[in-house]
């Protein structure tokens, strides 16, 4: 068997459910690349290792094991958490976690199991998720049978026994490293294609964890700035990242000449090269966004890219890209202009179909360009 293969196990896997705060993208097929590109040759080596949760939480304990702070955040209910928990105490088989070891650091950065790992880490610790207003929530074992004798059972409630038992227990890792290129490209293709039974990471997730730096921890910062907010319509976050893509997309597509087809390759490639951005250019970047969301919300309204049903991306890109290279000369009917932009028939067209070939995103840019500020 794959060691990718479904597991077939008693303990409830990372799934994902529609939530609320989740923003609503117009439906692009052109848009959904995810068979346009072959990963190359890869020299890689993937073995097992067997780690006691103990160690595993020592190494947590001593930033041995990254989980990004900017990755999909923590969402198992205390109930599936507390039955991975009676898992290894009544020996049940829990499905092995991935990492990716880090070429310099050698530290562990877990590709698949967060949720699982998170869980094991906040029972030893004794609480149950992260601080929240000064407090933590007891950890208790809850949703098991009444008969259980782990019913309701914090860690320092289990016998003495019980504790040696968990802190022995063993949960299988997979160690992937890459060994040729000199680089960490494989980890984008490792997470595409890995499902352990859950929900596969989007192309945003993805590119958080392969390229965690400065420009991952900025673009997670801005995300939360008002004025975007209102230009996607939603509040809060969303739990996939999408809107943290579309940031990529504003800053990357600005450099229009170095665009290729697929869209997510060359997103990719574009938060790569900025992973360590200095400072002084993430100022920049902040200025140009608070400059053009400011200008769209007071040209233009909220949500002004919801067009027919969701945010259309296409249109998205276009403007804000004509947004921000005219911050200094916004014409007084601008609203007008806009209004004959999205309901001219070849900008229809160029927002609904072959979104990402280059001929099309290039006609696109030209005729936002005109028809707001030419």
């Amino acid at each position: 068997m794959s060691i990718i293969d479904k597991i077939d196990v008693q303990v409830p896997l990372e799934t994902e459910t529609r939530d609320a705060t989740d923003i609503d993208l117009e439906d692009l097929t052109s848009e959904d690349e995810k068979n346009e590109s072959a990963p190359p040759d890869y020299q890689i080596s993937t073995y097992p290792a067997d780690y006691p949760l103990e160690v595993l939480y020592q190494n947590w304990k001593a930033d041995e094991i990254i989980i990004p702070d900017f990755q999909r955040r923590f969402v198992w209910k205390q109930t599936q958490a507390s039955k991975l928990i009676e898992s290894f105490l009544v020996g049940l088989p829990v499905p092995a976690v991935f990492f990716y070891r880090e070429r310099n650091s050698q530290k562990d950065l877990v590709i698949d199991g967060q949720q699982r790992l998170k869980s094991i880490f906040y029972y030893f610790d004794g609480f149950f998720g992260p601080e929240q207003e000064g407090s933590r929530r007891v950890f208790r074992l809850t949703g098991l049978s009444e008969e259980s004798i782990y019913n309701e059972k914090t860690f320092e409630d289990l016998r003495d026994e019980d504790k040696r038992k968990l802190k022995r227990a063993i949960l299988r890792a997979f160690i992937v490293q890459q060994s040729d290129p000199l680089d960490d490209t494989s980890m984008y293709h490792i997470f595409e294609r890995l499902n352990t039974g859950g929900t596969m990471l989007t192309n945003q997730e993805i590119r958080n964890c392969v390229y965690h730096g400065n420009l991952t921890k900025f673009l997670q910062k801005i995300n939360t700035s008002s004025e975007w907010r209102k230009i996607l319509g939603k509040n809060e976050p969303d739990r996939r990242g999408k809107d943290i893509e579309l940031l990529v997309r504003f800053f990357a597509l600005r450099d229009l000449s170095a665009y290729n087809k697929p869209m997510k390759d060359f997103l990719s490639r574009f938060v790569k090269k900025n992973k360590n951005a200095p400072q002084e250019m993430l100022k920049e970047y902040q200025n140009l966004l608070d400059g053009t969301c400011k200008a769209i919300v007071k040209s233009l309204g909220e949500k002004p890219f919801h067009i027919r049903a969701g945010l259309n991306a296409a249109v998205f890109d276009a403007v804000t890209t004509a947004f921000s290279k005219h911050l200094d000369s916004i014409p007084e009917d601008i609203n007008d202009r806009y209004k004959h932009l999205i309901g001219d028939d070849e900008f229809d067209y160029c927002t609904r179909s072959s979104t990402t070939d280059v001929d099309i995103v290039k006609r696109r840019f030209s005729q936002a360009e005109q028809f707001l500020f030419d």
